[in-house]
């Protein structure tokens, strides 16, 4: 017979609520790289030899899909401070 273990006793709210945490974390560290990388001009139509307003259109997708990777390798740590910020709310709810 398998018996699961128990969470730890800091652990607070139902199952999977940690792990909905972190998911919501590196998805908003993301978004603020997204927004880094537009404002740093990554995405932008080129002069010479653009994709026209099909690249336009789609560069944005390129730009989260770029920020969602590099909070797959670690980002900014940005993430592991919202997550332990959460998780600390969750904590101090009576």
């Amino acid at each position: 017979m398998h018996v699961s273990p128990k969470p730890p006793p800091e652990t607070a709210g139902p199952p999977g609520t940690e792990e909905r945490l972190r998911t919501v974390s590196r998805q908003l560290e993301a978004t603020f790289l997204a927004e880094m990388l537009k404002s740093a001009g990554f995405g932008q139509t080129r002069e010479a030899f653009g994709g026209g307003a099909g690249e336009d259109q789609f560069s944005s997708f390129l730009v989260h899909a770029q920020a969602e990777k590099m909070v797959e390798a670690g980002g900014l740590g940005l993430a592991e401070q919202i997550f332990n910020a959460l998780r600390e709310t969750i904590h101090d709810d009576p």
